[in-house]
């Protein structure tokens, strides 16, 4: 087989791959939508309009407004990194991602597929929070650049990451325990709710090290163009981790790493 008709095979595969994967979600939109958009209304309602009314402005924005790249970041990412672990786990449990495995799709097309059709559902999940967010308050861009930029790679960042968690879990606890108990801890001391100058010095540096602060002021300086880091070391330092998760996924696939008995 020449060398043409291998690539015009795996592009199809990959195609085929990615089509599967998003159709999975897209079809069951009481699963993939229906749960963000209650859990955002509460959030907006309990934290934003009542919560929000009691507190001054933040940055220079109202509270409400600045809590909104911080509830997309929450959206987005949970969704993707849930997405492409189940994906993962679930095929792994019924047998039936053995079908890719055996397929003349190549490893990077693989991981691709199964990445991109993740971070698509974050992306989505995302815009319906901004969505959300709109009927709450007055939602503008102001680096549309930065906003698209940080969108992309935080999702297929944890869409990658999502496909070692779906590699290295057991069961399902096991995914459950990721989202709950590592996922969204890190959100919530990400910056989402406060600002970092609103703690003390020794929580300040603490919160350094946690990479949502990066994420959460990168979608912040999108949207209302107000950052707490530089958005421009955020973004170089998240797509260069983003391109080692991805890289990491296509090294254990190859290995066969959760995949073989």
């Amino acid at each position: 087989m020449s060398l043409t008709s291998l690539t015009s095979l795996d592009v199809t595969g990959f195609y085929a791959l990615l089509r599967r994967e998003v159709l999975r979600f897209v079809r069951r939109p009481r699963n993939t939508f229906v749960p963000p958009f209650i859990t955002n209304v509460l959030y907006f309602s309990v934290f934003g309009v009542i919560l929000g009314e009691r507190i001054d402005e933040i940055a220079g924005v109202p509270y409400i407004l600045f809590i909104l790249p911080g509830l997309i970041v929450l959206g987005a990412v949970s969704n993707a990194f849930e997405n492409a672990s189940f994906s993962i786990f679930h095929g792994r449990w019924n047998r039936y991602i053995e079908e890719a495995l055996t397929s003349p799709l190549s490893y990077s097309s693989m991981v691709g597929a199964y990445v991109l059709s993740s971070a698509t559902r974050g992306v989505l999940v995302g815009a319906l929070v901004a969505l959300i967010g709109a009927f709450f308050t007055s939602v503008g861009v102001a680096r549309p650049f930065y906003l698209v930029a940080f969108m992309l790679v935080i999702t297929l960042l944890f869409a990658g990451l999502g496909v070692v968690g779906g590699l290295w879990a057991d069961d399902f606890d096991d995914l459950t325990m990721m989202n709950q108990f590592i996922l969204r801890p890190l959100v919530f001391f990400g910056g989402v709710f406060y600002s970092l100058n609103e703690i003390p010095e020794t929580f300040q540096q603490a919160s350094l090290l946690n990479p949502m602060v990066y994420m959460v002021n990168g979608v912040r300086y999108g949207f209302l163009g107000v950052t707490e880091v530089d958005p421009n070391l955020s973004l170089g330092v998240l797509t260069a981790l983003t391109l080692g998760v991805v890289a990491l996924n296509v090294v254990l696939f190859r290995r066969g790493y959760g995949l073989t008995d």
